[in-house]
């Protein structure tokens, strides 16, 4: 046996079930024939337990396991005295950690399950790292001498002998109800230390929503509820785990520039985020984080933010030498086979009418247009302006309002929805739900290889619909939508839930299945980088959020989204490399010469 470790085994515990298998992995195990205790599964134990250090990395047992709950992973030879923190055997390790620096925010990416929340508590102090040791776990000085000689050991020393205190904003806003009782004006006086409190309602658009209790918050005025109850507290580390999750566009910005007034010369802010440009807006340097999802997560040394971040997107590390996912991820816009003007004839065109809606206090008209088949038609828009009541009314969920006595006429439309808020009530598992809501599909070989495979739905067949997590409910809810037989595909909010990388296998996804199959897509979407990805055409929501607002005509791509940035006051410019849409920094060289221009979205450098 070699004195390096460089093999892993992951046993999933809610898939393992000894109880119900012949225990194949221990039976087929050849270390087991020799007499040694390699797996070992006795009648009490929940689950199985590998031994890493007698296992030879064969193979068999994954092969066997008829539940596919094993994983034997061979890692790269150096990391093993790197491991920062095990939970416990054959489960989840965490390699290195990201290093904040005093005065920069650090952002993180990386997929879902590979270890950024671990690692932020970690730097939070509130998790001990065990360095891998979870049986006989090291005391602080062994902990402090390990990381010897990086900038580690000052920010842990500095946590221990300054007591600096640290606070998290949670990933999963929709918990806080349960833990914070009060109105939001309340809660916000009890942690003000900073003084901060007016300014911060104004910025976050606080200010509406002051008398409300928390329980009755949406999605987004929890999230800006709960950016703002981290702010106005005083802490030497801020960290925010997915800051722009339910929010708009504008609102992601100025939740970026609140995240960045938190910079004090030895205060440290630390940001997860899975909406590239959000990301690329608000960090000064980026750690990425690659492994595999579940079983282990390597943290790189920081980059600059534009390298960093396509370090992610190329899926190679260079000052490692180290390919982490089989194909690079680019932006690069196919002309779509629209622009030509002898093949128009061929797609069939759908107009609809001027409609108005009233409902309350609020107003939305919108502007006839036309679509065609094949085409993705993206809506832009801050939140509460009237996005989807427009896709219900075309949907035929809602009536539009009767004018001067004439009733305007919608097209009949079949039309497939997915819903911004997927509330999971099946009570079965995944593969029964698509056998009753999609069977023709999910039989089929083209969709199962363009929309099945690539959502990576195989895994969950077999996982009950009310346990699956955020991200897994929204790529099944895809899959179901996409399965539908429909003229027309309304998704709202594809992104949500999904990290970075699954965001843009899926935006491929619905781009590949809408021209193969020559249906249509309206797609409402705030992260900007799938937004300009999948959009042929772009409906633009101008007016005041929940009280009056207009639907323009669809429009190209390039003049869509220059009057939606306009509204925003930002401008974009493209990455040579990778081509992904990149926010210029407010009064920059290159902000001010393009709103000189007039041009606030570029499509070619």
């Amino acid at each position: 046996m070699s004195d390096r470790l460089t093999r892993i085994a992951i046993v999933s515990s809610d898939r393992c079930k000894p109880k119900k298998c012949r225990q194949e992995c221990k039976k087929s195990c050849p270390v087991v024939k020799t007499g040694k205790l390699c797996i070992e599964v006795s009648p009490a134990s929940k689950i199985a337990f590998i031994s890493e250090e007698l296992c030879i990395g064969c193979g068999i047992c994954v092969k066997k396991c008829p539940f596919e709950a094993i994983q034997i992973i061979n890692l790269p030879k150096d990391l093993d005295k790197d491991t920062t923190h095990r939970y416990g055997p054959n489960t989840f390790k965490l390699h290195r950690l990201p290093v904040p620096r005093p005065g920069q925010v650090l952002g993180l990416v990386g997929t879902n399950g590979i270890g950024k929340s671990t690692a932020l508590k970690v730097l939070a102090g509130k998790l001990k790292p065990n360095l891998g040791r979870f049986k006989n776990p090291p005391d602080w000085q062994e902990i402090l001498t390990h990381f010897r000689g990086s900038e580690l050991q000052n920010y842990f020393t500095r946590i221990l002998e300054d007591n600096l205190k640290a606070i998290i904003k949670p990933q999963y806003v929709d918990h806080i109800p349960k833990a914070v009782q009060g109105n939001v004006g309340q809660v916000l006086d009890q942690k003000d230390e900073r003084d901060m409190k007016s300014q911060l309602c104004a910025d976050l658009e606080l200010n509406q929503v002051i008398d409300r209790n928390v329980g009755d918050l949406s999605g987004g005025e929890l999230q800006r509820f709960a950016i703002a109850v981290v702010a106005v507290q005083h802490a030497e580390i801020y960290m925010f785990d997915e800051p722009s999750s339910y929010l708009d566009v504008k609102q992601r910005l100025k939740a970026a520039q609140v995240v960045r007034s938190l910079l004090r010369a030895n205060s440290y802010v630390i940001v997860v985020e899975h909406d590239l440009s959000v990301l690329d807006y608000l960090s000064d340097f980026i750690c990425c984080l690659y492994g595999k999802p579940g079983a282990y997560g390597v943290v790189t040394l920081p980059f600059s933010v534009r390298e960093g971040i396509n370090i992610f997107l190329a899926g190679f590390v260079p000052t490692e030498n180290l390919r982490f996912r089989d194909e690079s991820l680019t932006f690069k816009v196919a002309e779509t086979p629209q622009e030509s003007a002898e093949e128009i004839e061929t797609y069939a065109r759908y107009k609809y009418p001027t409609m108005t809606k009233t409902q309350g206090n609020f107003k939305l008209r919108v502007i006839e247009g036309e679509f065609t088949d094949s085409q993705i038609v993206v809506m832009l828009g801050e939140n509460g302006t009237g996005k989807t009541t427009f896709i219900r009314m075309l949907a035929g969920l809602l009536k539009p309002d009767t004018t001067e006595g004439s009733d305007v006429e919608i097209p009949e439309f079949n039309v497939s929805y997915k819903p911004q808020k997927i509330s999971p009530k099946f009570q079965s598992t995944v593969r029964n739900l698509l056998h009753q809501k999609i069977r023709d599909s999910y039989m089929h070989p083209q969709f199962v290889s363009d929309v099945m495979k690539p959502l990576l739905i195989e895994q969950l067949m077999d996982q009950e619909v009310v346990n699956l997590s955020g991200g897994e409910l929204q790529r099944v809810a895809l899959c179901l939508c996409l399965g539908k037989p429909a003229d027309i595909y309304l998704i709202d909010e594809p992104s949500a839930y999904l990290d970075s990388e699954q965001r843009i296998v899926a935006s491929k996804v619905i781009k590949r299945f809408i021209l193969h199959a020559k249906k249509t897509a309206f797609v409402v979407e705030h992260d900007f980088i799938m937004a300009t990805y999948l959009a042929d055409r772009v409906i633009v929501y101008e007016g005041k959020p929940s009280i009056d607002c207009i639907a323009n005509t669809p429009q190209s791509l390039l003049s869509g989204m220059n009057l939606f940035l306009s509204h925003l006051d930002i401008t974009f410019r493209r990455d040579p490399t990778n081509f992904r849409p990149r926010i210029n920094k407010l009064d920059s060289t290159k902000d001010r010469e393009q709103k000189n221009a007039g041009s606030y979205y570029y499509l070619d450098d």
